[in-house]
């Protein structure tokens, strides 16, 4: 399974990348808000910032609505770098949108998914990657996992290239259950990733080791 970032922040990225894990970024509007990075320029800047640490995929999104504004914004984000994935929404210009970028060579993240229908017509018009959002659909106490492994069935049954990207992860139990279902990628905090790394028993384990070599010296 991939490892994504979901953020603006470079420093959070840079120390995931320097965790040897990282296999790319995902970020959005509000992510950049968060960072104070506003203004188209500023922007797109950003976005090539990140390009030049991470060595993967960063998804960047069109805020266009209609079919021919994500066309223009889109076009001109993958003119940004060679790891730029467009992101777009599943709303029907957005599966129209992702549609063209596939005949373009372009690839893409179709993002706001809550359904497996919506992840099917994303597969269908050949997007790179789909976005479930698994938190969100906890928040309304409906299970987000379990439309992971809809979509997971779905893709199998029909060999689709598109990746399952679970977005809006929230924690660490979240990473390793998407694991167990097979989803290709998943995106959250650095503070999920990080939490893969603890276990008290390692640092019971740990804190005994230094204690012995320390009696014998």
């Amino acid at each position: 399974m991939k490892f994504f970032i979901d953020t603006a922040n470079l420093e959070q990225i840079r120390e995931a990348q320097a965790l040897g894990v990282l296999d790319g970024v995902t970020t959005n509007p509000s992510l950049m808000a968060k960072e104070g990075i506003t203004g188209k320029n500023n922007i797109l800047k950003h976005y090539v910032d990140i390009c030049e640490i991470v060595d993967g995929d960063v998804s960047a999104e069109v805020i266009s609505t209609d079919f021919e504004g994500m066309i223009k914004e889109g076009e001109e984000l993958a003119e940004l770098h060679s790891q730029i994935v467009v992101k777009a929404p599943m709303i029907k210009d957005g599966v129209k949108a992702i549609k063209y970028f596939t005949d373009k060579g372009i690839r893409t993240n179709c993002t706001l998914v809550f359904s497996a229908g919506q992840a099917l017509l994303a597969a269908k018009a050949g997007a790179t990657y789909v976005s479930p959002f698994i938190g969100r659909l906890d928040d309304i106490s409906t299970d987000g996992l379990n439309l992971i492994s809809e979509i997971r069935h779905i893709y199998d049954n029909y060999g689709f290239d598109t990746q399952i990207l679970a977005a809006s992860v929230r924690h660490t139990m979240h990473v390793i259950d998407c694991a167990k279902i097979g989803a290709d990628v998943m995106t959250g905090p650095l503070s999920a990733i990080e939490g893969l790394l603890k276990h008290p028993l390692t640092d019971i384990g740990l804190a005994k080791f230094l204690a012995d070599y320390q009696k014998g010296n």
